[in-house]
């Protein structure tokens, strides 16, 4: 088993004080979310994360592509399409992905905590927002009447965009649509958007999908991904959804991101409670289908509280290794 995460990450702001600092920011040209940034991934490694993230510290998860795909237009915290949805001109996240990997290869070079197998374990996780959730976090204006037409539309803007992350050294590409476990979406349209995002990348592909998955699990395992991630400490009934699935899960090829630690709980869970999870996501799928993460993104969380629910969540995986 590896551990990995699903997102978000407590964002770490400081303002640089030195007078080259002072002399930047005037000029606009200081950017403080490298700093946040390099905490995030620090916070993760000293945790003992595998795949880790940027921590996804420039903005909420619609946020950060509506405000960069042409299309889109944000008023106070309302996002509206204003005209046909195009790729963006450069891709989004790339730069904080090579960020993030430069600072992850700096910590483990100064390292000697970790193995060289270890550390062989270690990558970054490239992240897109899927074209279902930003659709329907979005109003509709005069150019598209039908949602489903916008969705696909997103799905080839964001095409793009896991190329890029592929291509900048994304060691595996999540795309999360936490909408789908809403009854809100027409699955086949789903899934045709999904396909398109996913098509001829060489990653694995994992989608994170959060809440009760009952309705659309099995709609999941045939989708072109190769890991299903879901909440299983906040929503223990999935636990149900997985055993009903587990035979065409497996013979799917498919993966289990077995979320272990409730996110929306801003305390740390125990070592012996995580591990009393993973006990059951091991005797359902097998420890060689899953992966160990959070239920959810971690960044309204107190930062001392994610990373101890990280650490913990660590050590309990390591009980089962």
């Amino acid at each position: 088993m590896i551990s990995t995460v699903v997102g978000s990450y407590p964002v770490f702001l400081k303002k640089n004080k030195s007078i080259k600092g002072r002399i930047l920011s005037n000029i606009g040209a200081y950017d403080p979310y490298k700093l946040a940034i390099r905490y995030a991934v620090d916070s993760q490694l000293k945790a003992g994360i595998d795949l880790i993230s940027d921590g996804q510290v420039r903005g909420e998860m619609v946020e950060i592509f509506a405000k960069s795909i042409p299309g889109f237009e944000i008023e106070g915290n309302t996002y509206s399409i204003k005209s046909k949805i195009y790729k963006h001109n450069k891709s989004i996240g790339a730069s904080d992905l090579k960020l993030a990997i430069k600072y992850m290869e700096d910590f483990l070079s100064n390292s000697e905590e970790f193995s060289r197998e270890e550390k062989s374990k270690k990558g970054l996780k490239g992240i897109i927002t899927g074209p279902s959730t930003i659709i329907q976090s979005s109003k509709l204006g005069p150019i598209y009447k039908d949602k489903n037409k916008a969705i696909i539309d997103m799905a080839y803007a964001l095409k793009e965009e896991s190329r890029s992350l592929e291509k900048a050294g994304a060691k595996i590409i999540q795309i999360d649509e936490p909408f789908f476990s809403t009854g809100l979406i027409d699955m086949e349209v789903a899934k045709e958007s999904i396909n398109i995002i996913t098509e001829d990348l060489s990653v694995p592909i994992a989608l994170h999908c959060c809440g009760d998955v009952k309705n659309v699990f099995k709609d999941l395992i045939s989708f072109n991904i190769d890991v299903i991630d879901c909440e299983f400490a906040g929503h223990p009934n999935n636990f149900n959804v997985l055993e009903k699935n587990v035979n065409y899960l497996i013979d799917e090829g498919k993966k289990i991101g077995l979320g272990v630690i409730d996110t929306k709980k801003p305390i740390a869970e125990s070592v012996e409670d995580i591990s009393k999870i993973i006990e059951k996501g091991i005797k359902i799928v097998g420890k060689e289908n899953l992966l160990i993460d959070p239920d959810c993104g971690m960044k309204l969380l107190p930062d001392e509280v994610a990373f101890k629910k990280l650490q913990n969540m660590v050590k309990a995986m390591n009980l089962h290794n």
